[in-house]
């Protein structure tokens, strides 16, 4: 297993250990991944012929004193102010603690504890980050300060806008994350969350609480990663025990959902090619200079993405026939698609990096050196199922959303763009981890 230079730095843009010369088999990584797309896609239309997936009028109630604890002020408070109190650490520390990574707990909180943290969080509990936002605390604080109306205020949000504002807000963060030069320095982190902060909070004044729904990018990352969630709201607002499926079929149908799914492949993709020796050296060579090629390399690979999913889209109309919006009718299969890249590069970014900053946050400097959980054999195949899981799972919930729009006779046929889609994405996936 070839690992990462030990300059932190690198370490928190790309997590722990190269996704390269990982000990599995290549033929036998796509020949599986390859079995089990048209396995799947076989079996499913042969016996999947209508829909069964409702949305948010599924899922199974759970007992309402778990309802009531949930909904309960104090609980949603006291989560408020959990939120707070970690953004307001993090801002001591940035303000006054060492500019080395290495010896402050910043850098890995916001690199390693919200944006990978946020997966599993989401995943087991939902939307969390919409309680936990210190930037929706600081709005009603604010507002409450300064006697302005109450959440649900505000100029309406143009309908067009959709999740545009939260794609470009992705787009910044994976910027600074994978190409800015000194990603983990705390003054580079001050002014980039500074700025954030304070864009944020001046949208939010002008259009009321419910901005931070679709205009923060924390918000909806985690909103998006819950539609896989177990857990989840029924359309009466009960709080249900549901098929991930379910919350996933539920996904709104709304401009920039596209831009979104594809900002968080497009980036994870980038990242997992941006350690290619290859790679490194055009940047360093580059006669534009490194942050500008780089910035370039993360735009292509997001464009790229993009590209092959509209061609889909447009190959699906010219089979099965128009449909208004084919877009965004299967644009909610990419996410389990996501889910998986992310899994299979930044696992063991979470469970190494993770500890050592909560140890840095506690003031355990020297705290021993935390092992890799997982060997290199075991971390290549976790990589690989949970890239080959995602993509089946994208199959399993584009089958289920095409019986449902097309006519019989066409809804196996219009799946075939689709199929031919994650079995690129499949390709390029594998490929980044086994190169």
């Amino acid at each position: 297993m070839v690992l990462h230079p030990t300059d932190p730095l690198t370490a928190l843009a790309h997590g722990i250990g190269s996704q390269h010369d990982l000990p599995i088999s290549p033929f036998y990584a796509f020949a599986g991944a390859f079995a089990a797309l048209f396995v799947s896609f076989l079996a499913l239309g042969l016996l999947w012929s209508t829909s069964r997936f409702r949305g948010e009028r599924s899922g199974l109630a759970l007992p309402a004193v778990l309802q009531r604890v949930a909904d309960a002020p104090a609980t949603r408070i006291t989560l408020r102010g959990l939120g707070l109190a970690a953004a307001l650490a993090v801002l001591l520390h940035l303000l006054l603690g060492s500019d080395d990574p290495a010896h402050n707990p910043a850098p890995g909180a916001v690199y390693v504890l919200l944006w990978v943290g946020l997966v599993p969080a989401s995943l087991l509990l939902g939307p969390v980050w919409r309680l936990l936002n210190p930037l929706r605390t600081l709005h009603r604080l604010l507002a409450r300060a300064l006697r302005r109306p109450g959440p649900g205020t505000g100029h309406p949000l143009p309908a067009r806008l959709g999740q545009w504002p939260a794609a470009v807000g992705l787009f910044g963060f994976t910027w600074l994350e994978l190409v800015a030069p000194d990603p983990a320095s705390t003054t580079t982190l001050l002014i980039a969350l500074t700025t954030y902060a304070t864009v944020q909070l001046l949208l939010a004044a002008r259009f009321g609480e419910r901005w931070f729904d679709d205009g923060d990018a924390f918000e909806a990352y985690s909103a998006l990663l819950a539609r896989l969630s177990p857990l989840g709201r029924r359309s009466d607002g009960r709080l249900v025990l549901r098929n991930p499926f379910h919350g996933l079929d539920a996904t709104p149908e709304r401009p920039g959902l596209v831009a979104t799914v594809c900002v968080l492949l497009g980036s994870t993709a980038y990242d997992g090619f941006s350690d290619n020796p290859s790679w490194i050296n055009a940047l360093q060579t580059s006669p534009l200079g490194r942050t500008p090629a780089a910035t370039l390399g993360l735009l292509a690979s997001i464009a790229l993405v993009a590209t092959l999913y509209c061609l889909c889209a447009a190959a699906t109309r010219l089979v099965s026939g128009p449909h208004p919006g084919p877009l965004t009718a299967f644009a909610h299969s990419l996410v389990p698609i996501a889910l998986g890249y992310l899994i299979a590069h930044y696992f063991s970014l979470l469970v190494v990096e993770g500890p050592r900053t909560v140890s840095m946050a506690l003031g355990t400097d020297n705290a021993p050196e935390p092992a890799p959980p997982l060997g290199p054999g075991a971390l290549a195949a976790l990589q690989v199922i949970a890239v080959v899981t995602g993509h089946v799972l994208g199959v399993v919930a584009a089958h289920d959303r095409s019986v449902r729009l097309f006519p019989p006779a066409k809804a196996v046929a219009g799946q075939l763009p689709l199929l031919a889609l994650m079995i690129t994405y499949t390709i390029g996936g594998l490929s980044l981890l086994l190169n």
